[in-house]
């Protein structure tokens, strides 16, 4: 059961349908501050991830190499692509309600978004984690942040953000349901290394909502497709070598 799936995607149209209704009695001083502490909690997550972690080499190893292997492909460009393509439907059907926002602030803050929501490395690794483990913690934890972005970016774009969890919920479902046919191949330490690497991936996105530093989390998402193989390999056959 996608429990942690469907109560991300209720979080994002509760927060939008919350943020359009009440969202003139927020100051943007308090919208800054809250999203300093989603920052913070995002990194609380993924120290907490990264504490379970038992083959430190191939997880250094593979976000190295992921990271590059995402940057050499574009991979933060083409989600940027897949994102304004889900934007024209979406904008079309809802038209801008603030009448103080440009189209164009309109459509970049659309695209906004859909990437925070449908490719965050946070979500990415939690749905996985969520359909290997059953452990739906990282999305429920994600749900309550989301809740109240999708609170702040509706105060200017309005019900629009609500309807974002529909393709959210498609690219979750969809990484859940392919999640569990990796489960009988995986070990323990295998899916142990999985959830550091997700955690490193956490802490660099809490960084980036800070605004310390801009990390390319979008490019670093290979690296959760290369930890559990390499874990493997170290363990199987490095460790053996080394031993």
């Amino acid at each position: 059961m996608p429990t942690g799936v469907i109560i991300n995607a209720l979080s994002i149209i509760i927060g939008g349908v919350f943020g359009t209704l009440a969202g003139h009695k927020l100051d943007a001083k308090f919208k800054a501050e809250l999203t300093a502490i989603f920052g913070l909690c995002s990194m609380g997550m993924g120290v907490s991830s990264i504490m379970l972690m038992q083959n430190m080499p191939a997880v250094i190893f593979s976000i190295v190499i992921g990271t590059a292997l995402g940057y050499l492909m574009h991979l933060g460009r083409w989600i940027e692509k897949g994102a304004m393509l889900m934007e024209k439907p979406i904008a079309r059907i809802f038209k801008k309600e603030n009448k103080n926002m440009s189209q164009t602030e309109f459509l970049t803050n659309l695209v906004t978004i859909i990437v925070l929501f449908c490719a965050s490395g946070t979500g990415i690794y939690g749905s996985l984690d969520a359909g290997m483990t059953g452990d739906h913690t990282v999305l429920i934890s994600k749900s309550i942040l989301d809740f109240f972005t999708a609170a702040i970016f509706a105060c200017n774009l309005g019900y629009v953000v609500s309807t974002i969890a529909i393709p959210q919920f498609l690219i979750f479902f969809g990484l859940f349901i392919g999640s569990q046919l990796i489960l009988p191949l995986a070990s323990p330490a295998m899916i142990a290394d999985f959830k550091a690497c997700g955690g490193f991936l956490m802490i660099a996105t809490g960084l980036r909502i800070c605004k310390i530093k801009e990390f390319p989390v979008a490019d670093m998402i290979p690296s959760m497709i290369l930890v559990m193989p390499m874990s493997w390999i170290w363990v199987n056959w490095i460790l053996t070598l080394l031993g």
